[in-house]
């Protein structure tokens, strides 16, 4: 019977370690993907967003919710939430139920004012805003139009890299309203603009169609060189203003990383206005008083002739 093999010790596997990967200030979530080679990595924008909004919210306020919904198809819409009690827990499970990375929520208090909510999930940061001057695409009928679907650029103002909340509301705003270059239900090409602007302390974000002038023996996909720099811009709608209340360092929560000194509450106009009215109709009662203590200290003397004619006629 022949000698046995001697056992011989294999060589441990050493894994090769991957250097870590460079993060933005967001913590934008996304994953390197082999390419076809299979030698080269790139990075894979998986940012997909969930809209939804809170009970009892009005009819024009809802249409701008449909409209958002429509411009970024890298979004998921989701049925109406209760946010009084717990809303940060509530919303953060939600939101990694539907697989999602940023949340756009729409809250409306007393039927009047509407709040809007830029989060990322889990970690955060948030942002919450006033939004005003709401005109939806129905209500406005301009002439602008683009495809369903298409992938938006996005230019902000100059204010934007000014100051440090500002550059926080630009990334955020970024990531959120970005189309993912590869996502199934995006059109690979751009033909239309967001621009966000900085006016009196306030966010103005208007959407406009890119318009190029084609001549007759043209082909569709195919534009001369000279006629690009003729293009256009043909507003499309909607229209909203924000008004920036707080930055949080958490997802609907957290530390206060800003607040705008400068934010005055809705309650406090409509208190403002009322207090004018009431003031107003004081000023008027007074104003009666004083006519009425004046024409009975000044009573005027009776005339000797006022019943002349009075007394021929009888």
């Amino acid at each position: 019977m022949g000698q046995k093999r001697k056992p011989v010790a294999a060589e441990p596997t050493v894994l090769p370690v991957e250097p870590p990967r460079k993060r933005s200030l967001l913590k934008r979530i996304g994953e390197p993907v082999e390419a076809e080679n299979g030698t080269e990595k790139r990075w894979r924008n998986k940012e997909k967003v969930l809209i939804l909004c809170s009970r009892r919210i009005t009819f024009r306020y809802r249409h701008l919710m449909v409209d958002m919904t429509g411009l970024l198809p890298h979004s998921k819409r989701d049925v109406k939430v209760q946010c009084k009690d717990n809303k940060a827990a509530t919303l953060n499970e939600l939101i990694d139920l539907k697989g999602c990375t940023s949340c756009l929520l729409f809250e409306c208090r007393k039927k009047k004012d509407l709040y809007m909510w830029l989060s990322k999930s889990p970690t955060g940061p948030s942002a919450k805003f006033l939004v005003s001057g709401v005109h939806t695409m129905a209500e406005l009928k301009l002439t602008g139009n683009h495809l369903k679907g298409s992938r938006p650029l996005l230019t902000f103002s100059a204010d934007f890299d000014e100051s440090p909340h500002l550059q926080i509301l630009k990334e955020l705003l970024t990531q959120v309203y970005t189309t993912p270059k590869d996502h199934r239900k995006a059109k690979p090409f751009y033909d239309h603009v967001f621009a966000f602007s900085v006016v009196d302390n306030h966010i103005w974000f208007r959407n406009y169609q890119i318009s190029a002038v084609k001549s007759s023996t043209e082909k569709l996909d195919k534009i001369d060189k000279a006629h690009l720099e003729n293009m256009t811009l043909i507003e499309v709608g909607p229209r909203f203003c924000l008004n920036p209340i707080k930055i949080f360092s958490g997802s609907f929560g957290g530390q206060t990383l800003y607040e705008n000194p400068f934010y005055v509450s809705p309650n406090i106009v409509r208190s403002l206005d009322k207090k004018k009215k009431t003031m107003k109709y004081a000023k008027k009662i007074k104003a009666k008083q004083r006519r009425r203590t004046h024409i009975g200290a000044n009573q005027v003397a009776p005339d000797d002739l006022a019943h002349v004619f009075d007394e021929e006629d009888e």
